[in-house]
């Protein structure tokens, strides 16, 4: 019992300093995507705070940060600058749009839930989610890039190389920033390998220690204040949030706005799903657990509902902070309401405190996230894996830069599915042999559906076959209705050249589709003991009656 308290304790103390490490990280990245998205810093934290509360309470995957990401902010833009528009007498309702798009955005992920749908993310690809995360990876190191201060001020390097060089070393204050990022990096590598503060976050020392220096070295460097002030905001001062009564005032309920509304929820809802499940995958797979994507589609829903009924801007989860938290040792829930309850502390009581961080200690420890993300063993393998799977992998990594998270990953799925279609289509083959009757037996090895049924066509020769023709499916498969259909061209092509045939070992969802669809089919299909007992994938009620017989 003593070491079970022990353990419990340990884990607290872990859960609780990650937590405040993911808190100090929150703070600039939800600016950031306020700014990205064109509304108030507040806005953002707010989304933060509520977000990540509720989803770690409520959510399917302990140990797992959400909050406002970049993925949902850049279509936010659109978004808020189109609602400005519609307002009469110049004003500005955008930000009540996006409230009511986000709304509209949890309702959907709730749905979601409700229907199970989150068990579809185990239909995307190994290919795809490494592309995922080397293109998420570059996202997050590009988004660290524009912290940094200019290097020549607009200077051409090919006008004048000269020049660029002379201001690109003269240039003090993107030394000193990048020396901090490389400091702060150096302390998180070399933090574990002591042994005396080896259970120590190292993000969070990196941090604290960079702050030191900074403020009593009086550095003059970027802050988390003066890059909130130079992006317009006015500090980090702020009261609770306020449920928005104004949303029902601002934007009118009718068809024309569920118009505008529907298309950003939707698309806001599919990319925010897809980060968030993808993420719990990847969680799952470093803490070697199993996580709950239904009930995480239930809680993010239900956070971007409360989120924007109380004025924030959305968001789902956020993979760099999910990282740093497996990384500092948060495991269970514990990690991620401290880090949302602090982050409120933060906006309330200590703004002035948190203002003095140093940009620079954040781009150090998003930097080593990237480090710690991208998939390194992508390069390894890329000679060892089929050429399909290379280009799904480059594919998904590049479109999740250049677009999105959700087009990326569509169309990764999109890609394998095809790839793996035209690799079964490709496997029907046709064993002939002759019974000692003069019977011809075709022996169908192989899937047979949409994509192979051509190549199942060509195995026959209707014009040269002897008068009984028998084809047998005992190692094939029927797949879909394609497949069906094609069975019966080629039961009438037999008998519109006067020979006989016969159908043997089908399936009895099979022989049920084909006797309704003419009645000759039951002088055509043998019926025998050895029979398949498969299930057509679009016949719900015969799939669900086999789920019930055979347990599977």
């Amino acid at each position: 019992m003593t070491e079970f308290i022990r353990k419990r304790a340990a884990n607290a103390k872990d859960d609780i300093l990650s937590g405040i490490t993911v808190a100090l990280a929150l703070v600039p990245e939800a600016v950031a995507f306020a700014f990205v998205a064109g509304v108030d810093p507040l806005v953002g934290l707010y989304a933060a705070f509520m977000i990540g509360l509720v989803t770690s309470v409520f959510g399917g995957r302990p140990g797992m940060i959400s909050g406002a990401t970049g993925a949902l902010a850049v279509v936010m833009v659109s978004l808020v600058a189109e609602g400005n528009a519609m307002g009469a007498d110049g004003e500005n309702l955008g930000l009540y749009y996006l409230f009511a798009t986000v709304i509209l955005m949890g309702i959907i992920q709730m749905l979601a839930g409700v229907f199970k749908l989150g068990k579809f993310v185990r239909l995307i690809p190994h290919p795809v989610m490494m592309g995922f995360v080397n293109g998420l990876a570059i996202v997050i190191f590009l988004a660290q890039l524009k912290m940094f201060p200019q290097i020549t001020y607009g200077i051409s390097f090919w006008a004048n190389p000269g020049d660029w060089f002379l201001a690109l070393f003269s240039n003090g204050e993107f030394w000193m920033m990048l020396s901090l990022v490389g400091l702060t990096m150096l302390i998180m590598w070399g933090l574990p390998k002591m042994k005396i503060t080896a259970k120590l976050p190292e993000a969070l020392m990196g941090i604290l220690v960079i702050s030191v220096i900074v403020i009593f070295g009086k550095l003059d460097v970027a802050t988390v204040g003066s890059f909130i002030r130079d992006g317009g905001g006015e500090g980090l001062k702020g009261g609770l949030p306020q449920f928005q009564l104004d949303i029902l005032n601002k934007v009118p309920f009718n068809m024309q706005t569920l118009v505008f509304i529907g298309p950003y929820a939707i698309i806001l809802a599919a990319i925010g799903l897809i980060e968030s499940l993808m993420t719990l995958n990847l969680v799952d797979e470093l803490t070697e657990t199993r996580g709950n994507a239904n009930k995480e589609c239930m809680a993010q829903g239900g956070a971007n509902i409360v989120t924007g009924l109380f004025g924030g801007m959305g968001g789902c989860a956020m993979i760099g902070q999910s990282l740093i938290n497996i990384k500092s040792g948060g495991r269970t829930r514990l990690s991620g309401i401290v880090a949302a309850v602090l982050l409120l502390m933060f906006i309330l009581f200590a703004s002035a405190y948190i203002e003095q961080i140093p940009i620079a200690a954040l781009v150090g420890v998003m930097f080593m996230v990237v480090i710690g993300t991208f998939a390194w063993s992508s390069f390894r393998i890329l000679n060892k894996i089929p050429v399909s799977d290379v280009i799904v992998l480059v594919a998904v990594s590049s479109l999740t830069v250049i677009f999105d998270l959700a087009i990326a990953v569509i169309s990764g799925v999109i890609i394998s599915a095809l790839v793996f279609s035209w690799e079964n289509a490709k496997r029907i083959r046709a064993r002939k042999r002759m019974k000692d009757d003069g019977t011809k037996v075709y022996e169908i090895w192989g899937p047979l559906f949409f994509g192979s049924i051509i190549a199942f066509n060509e195995k026959f020769d209707v014009n040269n076959d002897p008068d009984k023709v028998e084809v047998d499916f005992i190692e094939s498969r029927v797949s879909d209705h394609s497949a069906i259909e094609a069975i019966f061209n080629l039961v009438n092509k037999y008998e519109a050249a006067g020979k006989q045939i016969k159908l043997t070992h089908l399936s009895e969802d099979c022989k049920v589709l084909l006797y309704k669809s003419s009645p000759k089919f039951r002088e055509v299909i043998v019926e025998a003991i050895d029979d398949p007992r498969y299930y057509l994938a679009e016949n719900p009620e015969a799939f669900t009656k086999g789920l019930r017989e055979y347990k599977l």
